[in-house]
């Protein structure tokens, strides 16, 4: 994980002075309705949908109010889609892509990025493609499902000289940056355990309403196309948030299978899924992910105090405290930040950072992977 330090964040937050201040104000640099602040009229990054479910609609959203970005293009399989996209954005017939002839999209001057946003076991071969047609590329994460695919994903960005993303969106969140900052920077000591947990009872964890397990669009259901359940879809952000508190790779993983209260639905993946994992300063982490009830927490207790948020890793708004007092932040759009905040970078001509890139998400499958063999096996997996 990137190391933060201290002057670092202050510098960049305007945080003020001692490790006990606990920022509650918006940092400066997300503020997008500041009226004094001047609009930004050069280049925009032109960016093209990969896959148009309903994440993708929030990440079009964010676009529509994005300062450095412009939704220029759409990957679609349904035609029915596309035409609503198109009256819906504005999108001109050269943009529009099917998955059979989007490798045209190497002629396509107007797109700069593509964001995929597809089935995790779609996920290498769309951003091979991109990357063959000199695309940047965000996919969403999971990055993949194997080691292998993040190897290759990452092999064929480097070699066609474009920069990969992982849509980690919570990087860009004020909230996670600032318990980001608590755990590294040590405000109240050394970390010593990590609770964090997400869980919905329903696979639309957008919508978060029940799904018809008949309805093919419940793809997450499906092992050939998901590459596991409620870990790959949401037990990620458990093991992203443990590693960005404490800067550390955890070294071991024990784990296991929650009960199954709903076998029809469940033959394929998992319905719940507990694990646990060793950090080389000590610390633990335990974690939880559910598609069989709700939960939605990050507790970490140190040395000299501790900080929670509940809820703390969904789409907020967050709310926390500290040893010391509240822990609340102004909601932003994250979609919109994230997608600002990559598209400076690129337009800049700079190196992504490194807590985003395939790297990060090469990291998350290696220990996802570790899971569910110390699930399967009930023994623990070490890590190197």
């Amino acid at each position: 994980m990137e190391k933060i330090s201290r002057r670092s964040f202050v510098n960049k937050f305007g945080a003020g002075v001692g490790a006990s201040v606990i920022i509650t104000t918006l940092p400066s640099f997300l503020t997008v309705s500041d009226p004094d602040k001047i609009p930004y009229t050069g280049k925009k990054l032109n960016v093209a949908l990969c896959g148009l479910g309903i994440y993708a609609t929030k990440v079009a959203q964010g676009l529509e109010v994005s300062e450095y970005c412009t939704l220029a293009g759409i990957v679609t399989g349904t035609p029915e889609k596309a035409a609503k996209w198109k009256a819906k954005y504005n999108i001109p017939d050269k943009n529009i892509y099917n998955y059979q002839n989007f490798d045209e999209i190497v002629n396509n001057k107007d797109i700069d990025l593509v964001y995929v946003i597809l089935p995790n076991s779609m996920h290498k071969d769309f951003v091979v493609r991109s990357a063959k047609a000199g695309k940047h590329v965000i996919t969403e994460k999971p990055m993949a499902i194997t080691v292998k695919e993040c190897e290759e994903m990452i092999k064929a960005c480097n070699d066609n000289k474009v920069q990969l993303a992982v849509g980690y969106r919570l990087h860009y969140e004020p909230t996670h940056m600032e318990i980001k900052r608590l755990g590294q920077e040590k405000v109240f000591g050394k970390v010593r355990y990590i609770e964090t947990s997400l869980g919905y009872k329903t696979y639309d964890t957008i919508a978060k309403k029940p799904v018809d397990i008949n309805d093919p669009s419940v793809w997450r259901l499906n092992k050939k196309l998901s590459g596991g359940g409620p870990l790959m879809d949401l037990g990620i952000y458990c093991i992203q948030a443990s590693r960005y508190i404490l800067g550390e790779e955890p070294i071991a993983v024990t784990a296991q299978f929650g009960t199954v209260n709903d076998k029809n639905r469940f033959s394929e993946t998992e319905e719940s899924i507990s694990w646990q994992m060793e950090f080389p300063s000590g610390a633990m982490a335990n974690c939880n992910s559910s598609v069989g009830y709700y939960i939605d927490r990050i507790y970490a207790t140190a040395d000299e105090g501790n900080f929670q948020l509940s809820p703390s890793l969904s789409y907020g708004p967050y709310e926390g405290k500290t040893s010391k007092g509240p822990l609340k932040f102004p909601e932003i759009n994250q979609q919109q930040t994230q997608m600002d905040e990559i598209a400076k970078v690129l337009l800049e001509n700079k190196k992504l950072p490194n807590h985003i890139t395939g790297e990060e998400g090469l990291k998350d499958i290696k220990v996802i992977n570790a899971i569910y063999k110390a699930a399967e096996t009930g023994k623990k997996v070490t890590l190197k």
